[in-house]
Formats: C-alpha cells, structure tokens, sequence
C-alpha cells in the first residue's frame, strides 16, 4: 500500500528548514510517510542502529549559515559540533563523521581552506576523526558558497538511558548555559540591521564533555536530553511536552539571556526562547539528584549559567508555560515562520 503523504503545503518555503511548525509539518507530513521506518518514525536527534553483537548510533546533518564566519564560529565549526552534540545528547560518545562538501564554482580558495581548517580544528577538540567525504561543485549562482553535510557515529554511554517515556511528573528541566546567542551574533554578523555588539559570540562547541560528566554522576537519572537548536528552546521543549503528554512550568527568571540577545530580540519583535543555539543542551532529570546535577554543570569550565529552569507537572495534553519574574504565565509556543532564516 502506497504511503499517505499529508503536506499539502504547495512549495518549499524557508520557513519548512526552520525547525519549528513547518519544519514538522514537512518532516511528518512528507518525509516520514515516504521514508519512515521504526528509528525515522522515533524522530529523534539518532538512531539506534544494530551492527553484529553491537549497537551504534548515527545522525546527519548540513549546514548553510550565511555569513560563512562569525564572531566565535564559522560554517566548519557548526558543521562538526551540531553532528557530534546530536549524538552527544541522544548518550552517545562521538566517535568518527564523514563529510560531503557542495562548493559553488569561483569561491575563493582561501575561504574553502578556513573552512576545513575551522572543521579540522573543531574535530580535533571534539574527539572525532573524519574518515570518509565527498565533494560536489555546483556552477556559480546554484549554491551560495559552501554546503556541508555531515554523519556521525557515536557509541552509547555505559549508564545511558534515555527516553521521554522516563520522564515522570516532578523531574526538573536543566538547560546548560544561556540561550539565543548564536542565532544572534550570525544576525548581527550580517550588518542588514543597525545593531552590533562587541561581546556577543557563537556558543558553538562539543557538548559531549557535559553530557558524559553528568551520566558518569547520575546515570538513569538523566532521563531525556536534546539540543535546543533550530526553533530554539521554545520549540526543543514543546515538542518534548507534546510527546510526554505533560505540562513544562518554566521559571523565566533562571533562563540565562545575555543583555546584546535581549535587546536585539525586543527590537526585533522576536522571542530569545525560539533562536538557535549551537552549544547548549537541555535535560529532564530526576529530583533527587537535580541540584546536584546543576551543581556538577556550573562546576565546568564553560557551564557556570546552568540553571534548573522548570519542572514537569501533570496535564492531559502538552504544554509550556513560562512563568516571569513578576507571577504573570504565558504558553510558551513552538516557532511559527522563520524569523532568522541560514544560521546553521
């Protein structure tokens, strides 16, 4: 029997790659129905893939940031980090990537040559050797420069297990560090507004040091995580809700949002909450162990704005509510549109 295909949508728009309603319509409506097997239909950040005796976890990812720098990152940064941390939060120790490159024909060489040496560098402090590529160009004005894909495969954490079936009503939301600054800084790169700042950078990086610290302390009770990427938390924790069946009450109040993302995002009209970040993780974890777990993240180099955001309560539909500082609560949507279109 052929498959359903429900997106009725009647061309591809930027707003389908921005990780949030659209991105899910396409994603579900499309691509599952076509391609859907029992990991794809999951749509998890990997997928549990059985080798021999072992079990091996794999994702793949491309990245088309314009500008191909920025302050604290470039494309081949991104193009390592975002493949490794989805591994790094579906438990897995990233091992080996493989990379495909599509070059637009007159690029410069001496941007190609940052590039990969960028993604070099970022592989090398990530802990991941890449094994396998391809190359592609394209003739000029079909591409914008640079494309990069890559796959990773990673090896489960000993005392991983991960789930959002694990999570229970009073298990608490631990987020890494502060939200919306890469999304941001590649704006603010792009010089098409009168905004900069001199502070602002990219959180870009591995975050698999993080994640292994807390498994290694707390194992099982480190119940679901996930990178907030595109969409940005907003999105990363409606769909968990959505899934769980449960409502996410939020402390506005905790969530770290450096003063440059904040004012660009008041300008803007946007919320801090649905921009992109390339080097922070999200987790349900128990209480019993949640504090200690804050504790353990802002204890590292790199993870004193970890915060115990919110909490899980019971509902009987999903939900994410934010509460501010001053008592008011707000539903905490997922992204509609694309407000920040090629920042990753």
């Amino acid at each position: 029997m052929a498959a359903e295909v429900k997106f009725m949508d009647p061309q591809v728009m930027l707003s389908h790659g921005a990780g949030g309603k659209a991105s899910r319509r396409l994603v579900e409506g499309l691509l599952v129905p076509l391609l859907g097997s029992g990991e794809l239909n999951r749509l998890e950040d990997a997928a549990t893939v059985q080798v021999g005796r072992s079990e091996v976890l794999v994702t793949t990812d491309s990245f088309v940031v314009h500008p191909l720098s920025f302050p604290g990152g470039s494309l081949g940064e991104l193009a390592v980090n975002g493949t490794v941390n989805d591994l790094a939060v579906s438990g897995a120790e990233p091992l080996v990537l493989t990379l495909a490159i599509i070059l637009e024909a007159g690029l410069p060489v001496a941007d190609l040559q940052r590039e990969v040496e960028a993604l070099a560098r970022a592989a090398k402090a990530a802990g991941v050797e890449v094994v396998a590529g391809d190359t592609k160009v394209v003739e000029h004005g079909k591409a914008d420069g640079i494309f990069m894909t890559t796959t990773g495969i990673g090896r489960l954490h000993p005392a991983a297990d991960l789930g959002i079936a694990r999570a229970e009503p009073g298990d608490k939301v631990l987020l890494s560090g502060a939200v919306g600054d890469h999304g941001i800084t590649v704006m603010l790169e792009r010089g098409e507004l009168d905004l900069a700042s001199d502070t602002l950078r990219s959180d870009t990086r591995s975050v698999w040091p993080y994640v292994k610290a807390l498994l290694d302390a707390f194992g099982p009770e480190i119940k679901w995580m996930r990178d907030p990427t595109r969409g940005g938390l907003a999105t990363t924790l409606n769909e968990f809700a959505q899934e769980a069946r449960m409502k996410v009450a939020l402390d506005e109040s905790k969530i770290v949002v450096h003063a440059p993302v904040r004012g660009a995002c008041e300008i803007l009209g946007i919320d801090p909450f649905h921009i992109a970040n390339e080097g922070q993780f999200v987790a349900i974890v128990s209480a019993a162990v949640a504090e200690e777990a804050e504790e353990l993240l802002r204890s590292m180099p790199g993870g004193e704005e970890a915060a115990l955001i919110g909490t899980l309560e019971k509902a009987e539909s999903g939900i994410v509510l934010c509460a501010s500082a001053y008592g008011a609560s707000r539903v905490l949507d997922m992204l509609t549109g694309d407000p920040l279109p090629r920042i990753c």
